[in-house]
């Protein structure tokens, strides 16, 4: 398997399981109280348990010895309520140098997922430019809970990463800047992976766990607003010998645009020839 492809694997997963106006009240301040920097990451965690729908973008950028280097940049559209859906667009993914043509973009709504992908749709001979995948079918045939999968999903991304912040021990006050027009106070500071994970239910633990297995150590820096939610999150860590940095800006709080799934006339089902699902597509159907 090339690069270019498991990198379009990794994007394709990570899509799949994905993602208000500021006063001029400083974001360290309560009222009249004055928060310690981990007093308002607290607050910022509370804050986004609240979010249901959020714009954001993505950018990764990592570095292996035998992989080589490669960055993953684009852009996302969560809503958690009243079911999950979300809108990934990766628009750059770059591997050793090698570009992937056309990027790679997810719908997810409800339990069924369309993913574009201009070269896995060239590899296959797809007709159409969508290929529809029904995750309750393919959980049954794979023996995973998808309705399990899904409500771990809500958790994850905005919430998750905020909550594991919350672990610092060493979280300090950076000063003030502007993300995307808006005042925030910025963060520093570290965690430990392996006790960040103990702040999340048992569930997403299982989860985290086995994304994070090779992490054991993560420096963050973290800007967050008025409304005590966070601007922009970034994440840097490594895996083996291997680096990374994980920058996400969120936007468009509870107001993100609507997820809605692509023209039926643009969709076609999984390939028998990718799947391998007993000689039938996700769908339980034997093409489009």
């Amino acid at each position: 398997m090339t690069p270019a492809i498991a990198a379009v694997g990794s994007a394709m997963l990570l899509a799949v399981s994905a993602c208000g106006q500021a006063s001029q009240q400083p974001a360290e301040s309560l009222g009249a109280v004055q928060l310690s920097a981990a007093e308002s990451l607290q607050h910022s965690a509370e804050s986004a348990q609240d979010v249901t729908s959020y714009n954001a973008q993505l950018a990764l950028d990592f570095s292996a010895p035998n992989e080589g280097a490669g960055s993953v940049k684009g852009s996302m559209v969560v809503h958690q309520k009243p079911q999950l859906a979300s809108d990934v667009t990766l628009d750059t993914i770059n591997v050793r140098g090698q570009n992937i043509p056309g990027g790679v973009r997810v719908i997810l709504v409800g339990q069924t997922a369309y993913i574009k992908v201009d070269m896995l749709n060239k590899l296959v001979g797809g007709s159409k430019p969508w290929i529809k995948l029904d995750l309750a079918r393919a959980g049954q045939n794979a023996g995973v809970d998808v309705d399990q999968f899904l409500s771990q999903a809500q958790q994850i991304d905005l919430q998750t990463s905020v909550r594991m912040l919350t672990s610092s021990k060493d979280v300090a006050k950076v000063g003030s800047e502007t993300v995307g027009g808006v005042d925030t106070t910025h963060y520093k500071g570290t965690f430990t992976v392996a006790e960040a994970v103990k702040l999340l239910s048992p569930e997403m633990q299982k989860r985290v766990q086995g994304q994070l297995t090779n992490v054991k150590d993560m420096k963050f820096d973290t800007w967050i607003d008025a409304q005590s939610l966070p601007r922009k999150v970034e994440m840097n860590g490594g895996a083996g010998d291997g680096v990374f940095k994980l920058t996400s800006t969120f936007t468009s709080f509870n107001q993100a645009a609507e997820v809605t799934a692509p023209p039926a006339d643009q969709v076609g089902d999984l390939p028998q020839n990718l799947n391998g699902l007993n000689g039938t597509d996700a769908t339980g159907t034997t093409g489009s």
